[in-house]
């Protein structure tokens, strides 16, 4: 069928949050705090790592592109949905929708590798510590950070685009605050079972490959924690591990709950609030984790505020 004569919705309307005036104004009010909170939380780490030479290792180098990619995968729909909740008509354009659609599983896969590298980061700096400066270089660390960014980006433009070429011809309301998989199908004119096939089975595999990845390399991890002999060294292994797991399970599992097991149980309420759990409190609570476990870190970010300081009175 072809999509330019049946195609007649120009526009979609994301219904966000319900809710009156006074609910608008405070989740506005809310939102706009956790966005800033996140920006300076991730900004703060990719200074403290630029910043500070003691932050000059592989790990850091991992968290510091780690923060960059929170950035953007937060900005992906906060700003969006703040200029909705504004808005009167709640209106988002054809091409915006998809653009959107574009940039946030792109983004999320490219979280999903990422916390697998970090995870290999830290198996390799407990579980193989006499072979860690020799593997995990600068040269690879560019080149795994690289990857992600490459395979997070170039997997979703072509399933996503013969989305956009299926016929909307009829509603555009979307309940929702983003444009997402299941709205979007759910108010297409035809249905095209081997594109969502497609699109799901990737999404599935990546999220599966991923998580299965960074499991195996914890239980590798936690045999060799647990051999060894003193208690001090087995909690410096457990505190360099801990902020990474947490994260790991703040992330995964809420996406877990929303694109691999079925959502059409789920009421539209409860999908809307899983989905602001993974894409904007993980980047929210992402500086916090890494910062208040980390010895390093917090020196760092000191370093950083002290700086700032100095330069505001001169």
């Amino acid at each position: 069928m072809n999509r330019s004569a049946t195609h007649i919705v120009t526009e979609f309307v994301l219904l966000g949050f319900p809710g009156c005036s006074e609910i608008q104004i405070f989740l506005f009010s809310l939102f706009v705090v956790i966005y800033v909170l996140t920006l300076l939380g991730n900004g703060a780490i990719i200074c403290a790592v630029r910043w500070d030479p003691r932050l000059h290792t592989p790990m850091y180098f991992l968290l510091g592109n780690f923060a960059f990619l929170e950035i953007w995968y937060v900005s992906s729909t906060v700003p969006n949905m703040l200029a909705n909740i504004l808005s009167r008509t709640k209106t988002i354009s054809f091409s915006g929708c998809f653009l959107q659609f574009y940039f946030f599983f792109s983004l999320g896969t490219t979280e999903c590798l990422f916390l697998a590298i970090m995870a290999y980061d830290r198996y390799l700096a407990i579980c193989r510590p006499l072979h860690y400066p020799t593997v995990m270089t600068g040269h690879l660390c560019g080149t795994l950070v690289s990857l992600c960014w490459l395979i997070g980006f170039l997997g979703y433009p072509i399933p996503i685009f013969f989305i956009s070429q299926l016929p909307f011809c009829g509603p555009n309301v979307i309940d929702h605050f983003l444009c997402d998989m299941d709205p979007l199908m759910a108010l297409s004119c035809a249905p095209a079972p081997i594109t969502e096939f497609i699109f799901y089975t990737q999404s599935s595999l990546v999220l599966f490959f991923t998580i299965m990845y960074i499991l195996r390399s914890y239980i590798l991890l936690l045999r060799a924690v647990f051999r060894v002999p003193s208690a001090a060294g087995q909690k410096k292994a457990f505190s360099t591990c801990g902020s990474h797991l947490a994260v790991v399970s703040l992330f995964y599992g809420t996406v877990m709950v929303m694109y691999v097991s079925p959502t059409h149980g789920i009421p539209t309420l409860m999908q809307k609030i899983l989905t602001l759990a993974y894409s904007t409190m993980t980047p929210l609570f992402n500086p916090l984790i890494y910062s208040l476990r980390n010895k390093d870190m917090k020196l760092a970010l000191r370093s950083v505020l002290f700086r700032i300081r100095i330069s505001q009175k001169s």
